[in-house]
């Protein structure tokens, strides 16, 4: 490519960031420091380099390396599928990245095995492009990118969070007790819990996060007033664990969290006996991410996705409304 004039000065990853849209600056970067960039045929390894009006800049992209880590085949429910990305409706217990104490057996290895050449090599590497993540006992929609160009563009869209672009995030949650109100904003920072690391607080000075709810059913218990309920939530921000954290805050926290809601566990008694039984076998928390929308990273068209309940949840939902009969 050549240097336009109204590029003159500016940095070299910069300046390849705008003109080549196929891989990301992060990559670009990388590429610079590996020597595989020159100007007039002039390796170039400083990435901040200043280029001038005119240079003709060329830029090697080596083949891209094996997937690391390994591909492991188990199926999945895939809900879409192009060239570009793929969205699929993650099972409860499944994690989304390999990390200590889930090496393996993660939905990236799925992804690698599954999707094999068609993954461009995203950062170099033949890997799925993960843009966002669902909590390992969380279930629903996901969407991943199968290339550089995808993974730059979806992830710009998630750091908006929908502010300014398409997004939707839409989850259906099952709490403890119901708001007094039908619909509501929850905007309360947050951070990592300051003694339990593996936990996520509502603390001043953390990172802003908003979640708007709705509440859609409300169900009583043997006393006659609200147990639990199923709201709507959407996220205005992506925080770890934002939904968990925020409705606890609120005195609502989620059916089935032990993290966010240990003392709500004597208020299983109030529930009919059949919500009570459905509720112990759900062993996680109740939270689905039934809602899905995204600009496609390559055609500009809005894709919408939606996903029933799965059925511990919708045997949940139906076992409390059973009771109330």
């Amino acid at each position: 490519m050549v240097v336009a004039a109204e590029n003159a000065g500016e940095r070299l990853d910069r300046v390849l960031a705008a003109g080549i849209e196929t891989l990301s600056r992060s990559r670009l970067k990388a590429l610079i420091m590996a020597g595989q960039v020159a100007i007039g045929g002039r390796t170039i390894r400083d990435p901040s380099e200043r280029v001038n009006a005119g240079a003709e800049i060329t830029v090697k992209v080596p083949q891209p390396e094996p997937a690391t880590p390994q591909g492991e085949a188990f199926p999945l429910t895939i809900v879409y599928e192009d060239d570009a990305l793929i969205v699929i409706d993650k099972p409860k217990g499944l994690v989304v990245h390999p990390a200590a104490g889930n090496w393996t057996g993660t939905l990236v290895n799925a992804l690698i095995a599954h999707c094999g050449d068609s993954l461009s090599g995203i950062g170099g590497v033949r890997r799925p492009g993960i843009v966002h993540r669902l909590d390992k006992d969380t279930t629903g929609l996901m969407v991943v990118a199968k290339t550089d160009r995808a993974h730059r563009k979806l992830a710009q869209q998630f750091a908006d969070h929908g502010r300014t672009g398409p997004l939707e995030r839409g989850y259906l949650a099952f709490a403890w007790g119901a708001p007094d109100r039908p619909r509501g904003t929850i905007d309360r920072p947050i951070d990592r819990h300051p003694r339990a690391r593996d936990k996520m607080a509502v603390r001043e000075g953390g990172r802003a996060a908003i979640t708007h709810w709705e509440v859609l059913e409300r169900h009583a218990g043997a006393d006659g007033k609200p147990v639990a309920s199923l709201l709507a939530c959407r996220l205005e921000t992506g925080r770890t664990h934002q939904i968990r954290v925020h409705l606890a805050a609120i005195g609502h926290p989620l059916l089935g969290d032990d993290t966010y809601g240990p003392g709500f566990k004597t208020k299983a008694a109030l529930l009919p006996a059949a919500a009570q039984a459905a509720l112990t076998t759900l062993g996680r928390q109740a939270l689905h991410a039934y809602l899905l929308g995204i600009d496609h990273p390559e055609t500009g068209e809005f894709l919408e996705f939606h996903s029933n309940l799965p059925a511990d949840l919708e045997n949940l939902r139906q076992s409390l409304a059973a009771g109330e009969q």
